[in-house]
């Protein structure tokens, strides 16, 4: 039971990673975010780390064959995701620096950006589902829980960091934030290659 409780808690720190990076960034871009706001951003993050471990184990348990051919696409699809959101925030970095000259106010997360936010850093993890196949579905759906605790865990830390430097960083938060996605979303693809 140890074992498998920390094999899982270092499962959920390695797929938090990515997710954290982005809290960062979503820290970053938006520096006056109260802390209710944080805790729906890491549970949305929190909620696709649990999602996509189970699917990984539901398609081992039903449709394992058509599943390796998209296992390799993951590194893809986080690739493009990322280069979407953080390309979006650089431009709207470089755009709202220009209107923050001009004393405009700052944008905010909005859901379909979390949404697509989710699945990008938590795609990595329906490779999970592969390496917990051989646990019955009760153990399966725990080791996702709490593979989800822990990456809710460590990223509202990463939002509270993002924020008190976002604070700092003024107006090139969004640009910060939008090249620390797009690194993410290169460093997903070159790993998953």
């Amino acid at each position: 039971m140890i074992t498998f409780f920390v094999n899982s808690v270092g499962l959920g720190v390695g797929l938090a990673m990515d997710a954290f990076s982005v809290s960062l960034a979503n820290g970053l871009s938006e520096p006056e975010m109260k802390r209710g706001r944080m805790c729906g951003i890491a549970g949305v993050y929190a909620f696709f780390q649990f999602l996509m471990p189970m699917i990984g184990w539901i398609c081992v348990h039903t449709v394992a064959e058509h599943f390796s051919a998209f296992e390799k696409m993951i590194p893809w699809i986080a690739l493009i995701l990322l280069l979407y959101i953080g390309g979006k925030m650089l431009i709207e970095g470089i755009v709202q620096k220009d209107e923050e000259d001009e004393g405009a106010s700052q944008g905010k997360l909005t859901g379909k950006t979390l949404f697509i936010q989710g699945i990008a850093t938590s795609i990595d993890a329906l490779s999970v589902g592969f390496t917990i196949a051989d646990y019955g579905v009760l153990r399966a759906a725990a080791a996702a829980l709490i593979i989800g605790g822990v990456t809710f865990l460590i990223c509202v830390p990463g939002l509270l960091i993002g924020r008190k430097v976002g604070t700092k960083l003024a107006g090139k938060a969004s640009i910060l934030g939008g090249c620390i996605l797009i690194i993410i979303g290169i460093k997903i693809f070159i790993g998953g290659l």
